[in-house]
């Protein structure tokens, strides 16, 4: 995994509360066996018609969402099945962050362990980073993992609670085979003491 210290990005926003997985990779999308190429099907129930034109009236179609890294929304974020896919999607469209009130708590593992940054904030702050974000212009965020600080548009610093054991994870880009890897030696000397190399 790419190391994740800090971001500074444009935010989107996704005022929506209980967004489960067959929202953020619909099904049809699953076939695939790479990590990549989900981004364009992030969302597609919603972005897309039936004719695979974008609808108008949906969020990350807004011109000042645009390129955005960060995404805010509503609380109980990645609810509903399992799917690794979701956190695959919103990485390959773009995403390093997503900001909410809660989340599924295997979307949240799974988004750990693929370099997305989430993190859960109050209900009210969430709002008043929504409210904050320039709907004319759009606007940045910054998200310091080292300090646990978000910089809001207007300066703000939001101080964050982060699992350490995740957040070591990320700053160092350590997926769980580069972990299994720090411990080579004793798995060499493991194996050769017990005859299995």
């Amino acid at each position: 995994m790419t190391p994740f210290t800090s971001e500074t990005g444009r935010v989107a926003i996704l005022d929506r509360t209980d967004v489960d997985t067959d929202q953020i990779i619909p099904k049809q999308f699953l076939k695939r066996i790479e990590r990549t190429g989900y981004g364009e099907f992030l969302f597609n129930d919603w972005r897309y018609d039936e004719n695979g034109v974008e609808r108008p009236g949906f969020e990350l179609n807004r011109p000042e969402f645009a390129g955005a890294s960060i995404l805010l929304t509503g609380r109980n974020f990645g609810c509903g099945s399992s799917r690794e896919h979701a956190a695959w999607a919103l990485s390959d469209y773009g995403f390093r962050v997503v900001i909410a009130p809660s989340f599924g708590d295997i979307f949240r593992t799974n988004a750990g362990k693929n370099g997305m940054v989430v993190i859960a904030l109050p209900d009210e702050e969430v709002k008043r980073l929504i409210e904050g974000v320039d709907l004319d212009r759009g606007s940045e965020l910054t998200v310091d993992l080292e300090r646990r600080v978000i910089v809001a548009p207007d300066g703000r610093e939001i101080g964050f609670p982060f699992d350490e054991s995740v957040r070591q994870r990320l700053l160092h880009g350590l997926d769980d085979i580069a972990l299994t890897l720090q411990h080579e030696d004793a798995i060499a000397a493991y194996e050769s003491a017990h005859g299995i190399a």
